[in-house]
Parts: C-alpha cells; structure tokens; sequence
C-alpha cells in the first residue's frame, strides 16, 4: 500500500530496483510506522525525534532487534535523501541502534546429551545417520552449516579428525572423539550407501539422496529431544555447540584451544562460555557441599553466665 509520503515512494522505487519486494515491502512498514508516530513526513525528522520514537518503541516492549532493523530503515531513507540533494545531513547517522542484550548461550548437562546421543539407536539407515550427526555436531562442536557442508573426503576416520571449512572460508581441522568416530564409521559403511541414491559426495544425505538440509538437522534433532524426553523446541543444532564448548571448559580445557576448536575469530566470543562453565560451577557448589546448603535455623545454645 502507498505511505501517502511522495519522499518515501520516491525512494521505495529506486530500493525496488536493487532489493526484493519482500524486502522493499518491509522497509515501506518501518517508514510509515515513523510517518504515523511523526504525524508528519518522514523526511522532516531530526535526531530528537528519532530519539524519542526509538524510546517509544522501547516503552512499547519492542524487541531491540525490530527496533535496529526500523532505525536501519530510516538511515537508509536519509542517506538516499542526500544522495539526491534533497537534504545536506543524514540525522539518523548519530542516532545509536538499541544494544542487543547480551545472553549466556544454553547448554545441555552432559546427562542429557547422552540422552539424546542414545534416542539415536538402532540400525536403520536413518537412525545411523542421525546418531553420526548428533555425535559429530556434539563431539566437534561443528555449527550446522559446517556438518551439512562437509563431504566424504572431509572425515579421517583414521586420525580422528576433521577438517571443516567454517566462515570466511577458513578451514581449521577439528579432532573427534571415539564414539563420534565409530558412529560415523557405522553410517558411512551400514547407513550412507542405501540413501547414497544420486551419488553424491555430501556426508550427510536425506531419504531421497540429495543433501541433508537446514531444516531436516532441525527435525532430526527435534525428534530426537522428543524420544529422550528432552523440550523439542529447546534443542537445535546449535545448543550441541554450546554444549561442547561448556562442557569442553568445564572439564578443564584452556580458552584458546577452545576458541580454535570452535573457529571463532575473537576470544570474546570464547569467553562467553566460561560465564555458563562459572554458572554450574557455583550451582553445583550450593546444591553438594554441606556447608553451602541453606539448614534449617537450630536453637542457640542458652548462655552460660557463671563463665
């Protein structure tokens, strides 16, 4: 529908050449969300009244990502608004995004990843490549783009190892543990060639043959949750990376070969996991030392006044 804003139509039409209507119809959203909070046209706003849009959204409880994206929006506006000359500054560009809360990643306590390893039983074709890929994305710590990205060449079953190519391209060699080995080693010689319909060199193959995607490792491990008595709509692939890095630290290992492990380019990221590794730490303390659980108040003794 039009924004009834002759500013705003003019730049959705140079968008509509560049981007998607999808997205072109998203940003006509987010303007005219300004343009009724304005009452007036988008052009005509400066950095006070994006400040207090933004400050409504937020009193609105508007999630911080809905918020950025609609001041994302904005700025776009304001940027074409100067590169044609009909205004000399962009007042979006001081205005600063809402931060992202910063949240602790989840992890699954090593009982109930084995759970959910062991709802991968049986000796189907399907059921041996479920369990090879829940035991890989758990025993590597492999993001779920990096396991359905991997071919039959990638794994060493021999060195227990595997080499991944992760963001950016870059390839780091990742080792794996014995049971993520041998249960890839029972896929690939009693599961793989009866859904190895197409011949194709991908690692993991759907019943059809063709490559497993996305959302089948997302149902995959839904299922799996659901037969181990685990949340479904808790568990993704990406909770087993998490997993593996908080497992990984609270066993011991050191923060750099967890971040080489991982493939991330900033320790900090890293170091996210040692606030969860702290975390059970201190839970596990309260809950099993005798002198930190909470006891019930005792009597005082009464006191001996001939002392």
């Amino acid at each position: 529908m039009p924004t009834h804003d002759p500013d705003v139509e003019s730049f959705l039409l140079v968008l509509a050449a560049q981007r998607s209507p999808r997205t072109v119809d998203a940003y006509r959203r987010d303007l005219t969300k300004l343009r009724v909070f304005l009452d007036a046209p988008v052009a005509s706003a400066d950095p006070v009244d994006l400040e207090r849009w933004l400050a409504s959204m937020r009193a609105d409880g508007l999630a911080h990502s809905t918020a950025a994206r609609r001041l994302a929006a904005v700025r776009s506006f304001f940027r074409h608004q100067v590169l044609v000359g009909a205004r000399a500054d962009n007042p979006a560009a001081e205005v600063r995004p809402p931060r992202r809360p910063r949240t602790l990643p989840r992890a699954l306590s090593p009982a109930e990843t084995e759970r959910l390893i062991d709802a991968a039983t049986g000796t189907q074709p399907r059921t041996l490549r479920d369990r090879a890929l829940v035991e890989l994305l758990y025993g590597a710590g492999l993001r779920v783009s990096e396991a359905l990205g991997l071919v039959k060449a990638s794994v060493d079953l021999e060195q227990r190892i595997v080499r991944v190519l992760g963001k950016g391209g870059k390839e780091r060699i990742v080792p794996v543990g014995r049971p993520a080995a041998d249960a890839l080693r029972r896929y690939l010689a009693l599961g793989r060639p009866h859904l190895d319909r197409r011949h194709r060199p991908d690692l993991f193959l759907n019943v059809r043959g063709g490559a497993l995607t996305r959302a089948g490792a997302f149902l995959i491990l839904r299922r799996l949750a659901d037969r181990a008595g685990l949340e479904p709509e808790r568990v993704h692939p990406h909770l087993l990376r998490h997993s593996f890095a908080t497992h990984l630290l609270e066993g011991g290992a050191d923060l750099r070969s967890v971040q080489e492990m991982l493939g991330h380019a900033d320790l900090s990221t890293t170091e996210r996991y040692t606030h969860v590794s702290d975390r059970r730490r201190r839970e596990t303390y309260f809950r099993a030392h005798p002198h930190a659980r909470r006891r019930p108040d005792r009597p005082r003794p009464a006191k001996d006044e001939s002392a």
